[in-house]
């Protein structure tokens, strides 16, 4: 039979071995009462067989009274080891001279208390061995066995010291193990604790990207609606640029939506990871003409679509003037989402709140450690009664943002009217660039 046997034919009964041990260590009080219940016999026959020709006294009821307290001995440690201690005292006094072998059961007690008990249980315990055994050299001198006496209780607290450092080793292997589970239960409330904080933050983080695209979107459409009522009762060859630019909207806010809400899906059907380097497509449904539409799984904005939302903010009627101050640089991803959704929420909020033939500044200053967007209109600015309308979100939202990259936000009315956004953005990871990201605006 190979080593590889052996260990399958082992494993069953080390099973069964572990399985026994932990119900039994589950059972102290029975255990323990099963060991007086088999050992207090033996130990009666062996301490009467021994004390017969010294002493005529009862032998029982002293094995008895010594060794039954050892049943709660690690239920109720102190007291199982002071109602030994008690019985061992007063029969050094006045019960049988010679030592029975239920005496170890003061041995056994000292263990107990001192792996079970306090802390001061064990040094008392330790204690009273040194004085038991001052007593018994006291009565072996009275009477006239003082040589055997010193012996004995040189024996005794021997022993008793033995015992009393294994218990020691013992209680400090226990105490060790306690603190690791200890230790053990608290890393993984901290870990659930930082998953909770982890889901709570990407609620968040999805809770703004939803706010920042929907908010942007339905502006947009809203802004576009408006205008297209109205031509469609002046001028009708407007009316169908205004519903494409709708329609473009509605499809790259679906977009957004379907790749926000894309972190709460457990993955691909076939159990594949996804490849973040990857673009693919999917089909969204079919187009009005009869052709089938591509919605692709496009990645984050990022700086490159700067020109694409100004362009879309221009075609929703609002006056945009773009304007670059030094040379731009290359971030990390999320700040250039950052960037990307603080400059969008302003430019949504002029587009709600500026009111008609308001025009809107938007200024980016790039330096070797900072990115410096200020957004500004000459509009009705805080003033505007319509402020009070928005969901209340837009601002902490780019406050929320700005504070990941411990950047600093300023928002509030105009020198001269309107309203102003300041976002500066330090560049903890900049690499020069020849050109700006994503072509002129």
């Amino acid at each position: 039979m190979d080593a590889a046997s052996n260990v399958g034919f082992y494993a069953p009964s080390m099973t069964s071995v572990r399985r026994f041990s932990d119900w039994l260590a589950r059972r102290p009080l029975l255990v323990d009462a099963a060991a007086v219940t088999v050992i207090a016999p033996l130990l009666v026959v062996t301490s009467f067989d021994i004390t017969t020709d010294v002493t005529s006294g009862p032998v029982t009821p002293w094995v008895v009274a010594v060794v039954l307290p050892l049943v709660l001995r690690r239920r109720l440690p102190v007291t199982s080891a002071v109602a030994v201690f008690v019985v061992a005292a007063v029969q050094t006094v006045v019960g049988p001279a010679l030592l029975m072998p239920a005496d170890l059961a003061v041995l056994v007690s000292l263990y107990t208390v001192t792996v079970y008990g306090p802390a001061w249980a064990g040094r008392a315990a330790m204690s009273g061995i040194v004085a038991g055994a001052s007593a018994f050299v006291a009565r072996s001198a009275v009477d006239g066995q003082l040589p055997f006496g010193l012996s004995a209780s040189f024996a005794i607290v021997i022993s008793g010291l033995a015992v009393w450092a294994l218990a020691m080793l013992r209680r400090a292997r226990r105490d060790t193990l306690d603190a690791l589970h200890d230790r053990a239960e608290r890393l993984e409330r901290e870990r659930d604790q930082q998953a909770l904080i982890a889901v709570a933050a990407e609620r968040a983080r999805i809770a703004r990207e939803m706010h920042d695209v929907v908010a942007h979107s339905l502006s947009v459409v809203v802004a576009q609606a408006d205008g297209g009522r109205y031509a469609i009762e002046n001028d009708p060859s407007v009316a169908g640029p205004v519903l494409a630019t709708i329609a473009d909207t509605g499809r790259s806010a679906l977009t957004d939506v379907r790749r926000i809400l894309g972190v709460l899906r457990d993955g691909p059907p076939d159990g594949t990871a996804a490849d973040s380097r990857s673009v693919p497509t999917r089909t969204a449904g079919t187009h009005p003409s009869g052709r089938q539409e591509l919605v692709p799984d496009a990645p984050q904005p990022s700086d490159g679509d700067v020109a694409a939302l100004v362009e879309g903010i221009r075609r929703a009627g609002l006056e945009v003037s773009v304007e670059e101050v030094g040379t731009p640089v290359a971030v990390t991803a999320g700040l250039q989402l950052t960037a990307y959704r603080v400059l969008q929420e302003a430019l949504t909020n002029v587009l709600r709140h500026a009111g008609p033939d308001a025009t809107a500044r938007v200024v980016r200053r790039w330096n070797a450690e900072r990115l410096v967007i200020e957004v500004t209109d000459d509009g009705r600015g805080a003033s505007s009664t319509q402020l009070s309308a928005g969901s209340g979100l837009g601002l902490p939202g780019m406050a929320e943002r700005v504070g990941l990259f411990d950047g600093e936000l300023d928002a509030g009315p105009a020198d001269g009217g309107g309203f102003r956004v300041r976002v500066e953005l330090p560049l903890t990871t900049a690499i020069p660039q020849t050109a700006p990201s994503g072509g002129p605006l």
